[in-house]
């Protein structure tokens, strides 16, 4: 069982997430890739991670910070019952910002917003901050730097309503540093679910590499994994069988969690397993690294541990890459029968550095886009690509290549749609746009 505080009261809660008032939704927001600027909602929070695992699959001790906090499952204004998990397609349009588990293991930086002097409950169909107001205070502008760990499905505003709504860990509150400091006395009495912002960043002084480790109950004949210490979240996992890779399937929502299979021996109980690991960009981590081990010997009847550490070696030989996006062709072309498309861009933000890049694929043709990709060059090598949302996106050297994500390959006859990118670099002329339907 979770607590948080609210407004003076203590009411049970699962998890929560951090909140924007729909009116406000900037677009792209709830994107796979999260979120290309900061987003505002008010915060709760909560005691702990579940027993044995929070909502991302990871025990609380294995997760990569005792920083943690919860994302939203739902983005269902006036709807507080539940959707199935992981929420089908049907559904993709209330899919909240923990986005099926695609968030997990992703870190957020959130800055501490104004305090509301009135009631601020979540009560379902209550507005927030009633009877009162929003107002700054000594602990505007405190910024702490969180891993995504949990998961908020709750029948109340904050989970439903609240799309940036966030869920921090109880023991966090007073972690929160200003002038270089802790705040160390903003909770309980300056609290009431305050506002937040936050957004999405790679995670803080990373060293090392990732960690792997057999879930509760993971055997030769479902073996079940545990992937954590993540530079950049996780977004799949591919393993390596009979030749060929393998995209492997998440355990539920569980977004660190999933189910691989052995090198050979696919159904007989094979003990040999090589993954690589996907980022929230769409890349293979370390280049594609190849990891390589077996599972504990105490897991031939299935692990009783929720956690039990694995030991691997790495290589990064030639081993196939998983499901490469195409590189973009000399000029815009489309499909044999299919519809055809153009992609066009636009600077929406730049600073001393770098700059924000959007970028438009319009349907010109006379039939429905089912999918597309879109590619173009920049100008400079030394232009890297830091984050991304909407696509996956690839970059090689100067040539950039962007497949649609699952909710935004359909597009209507005339229509378009958005993808992003920040960029470090100069802000300099892109150049052979290409775009193909299907």
């Amino acid at each position: 069982m979770r607590w948080r505080w609210i407004s003076g009261s203590v009411i049970a809660i699962v998890a929560v997430c951090l909140t924007l008032l729909l009116g406000q939704l900037p677009a792209g927001a709830l994107d796979v890739t999260g979120t290309p600027a900061p987003v505002t909602g008010n915060a709760t929070w909560f005691s702990g991670l579940g027993s044995p695992y929070g909502g991302c699959g990871l025990p609380q001790a294995n997760v990569d910070s005792q920083n943690f906090l919860a994302l939203n499952v739902q983005n269902s204004p006036g709807n507080y019952t539940n959707l199935p998990r992981p929420i089908p397609a049907a559904d993709a349009a209330e899919i909240g910002m923990f986005d099926n588990g695609l968030n997990c293991g992703r870190w957020v930086q959130v800055t501490i917003g104004n305090y509301c002097t009135g009631v601020n409950d979540g009560a379902p169909n209550m507005a927030f901050c009633r009877n009162g107001s929003w107002v700054t205070d000594q602990y505007n502008g405190a910024t702490l730097d969180m891993v995504v760990a949990d998961s908020c499905d709750d029948g109340n505003a904050w989970c439903k309503d609240d799309p940036y709504h966030v869920d921090l860990a109880q023991a966090s509150l007073n972690q929160f540093v200003l002038n270089g400091s802790p705040v160390g006395n903003m909770y309980p009495n300056h609290w009431n679910n305050r506002q937040v912002s936050w957004q999405f960043i790679p995670a803080p002084n990373y060293t090392g590499d990732i960690g792997i480790g057999a879930i509760q109950g993971a055997q030769p004949y479902w073996p079940a994994i545990a992937i954590s210490h993540l530079p950049n979240g996780i977004h799949g996992v591919q393993y390596f069988a009979n030749g060929s890779w393998v995209n492997a399937t998440m355990d539920s929502d569980q977004g660190d969690d999933y189910i691989i299979g052995p090198t050979t021996g696919a159904g007989t109980g094979g003990t040999q397993y090589q993954i690589q690991v996907t980022d929230a960009s769409g890349s293979l981590i370390n280049n594609g690294r190849v990891y390589s081990f077996t599972l504990p010997s105490g897991c031939t009847n299935g692990c009783s541990a929720p956690y039990t550490a694995i030991s691997y070696t790495t290589s990064t030989g030639p081993s196939p890459s998983p499901s490469p996006s195409p590189s973009p062709s000399p000029s815009p072309s489309s499909s044999a029968g299919a519809g055809s498309c153009t992609v066009s861009s636009a600077v929406t933000n730049s600073w001393s550095g770098g700059y924000q890049l959007q970028l438009t694929v319009t349907d010109t043709g006379k039939v429905p886009v089912t999918g597309w990709t879109a590619g173009f060059l920049f100008a400079d090598a030394a232009e890297v690509i830091s984050n991304s949302w909407n696509a996956t996106v690839k970059q090689t050297g100067t040539q950039v290549s962007a497949g649609n994500a699952s909710y935004n390959g359909s597009i209507a006859a005339g229509g378009s749609t958005t993808f992003g990118m920040t960029v470090n670099g100069s802000n300099s002329a892109l150049s052979a746009f290409t775009c193909t339907a299907t």
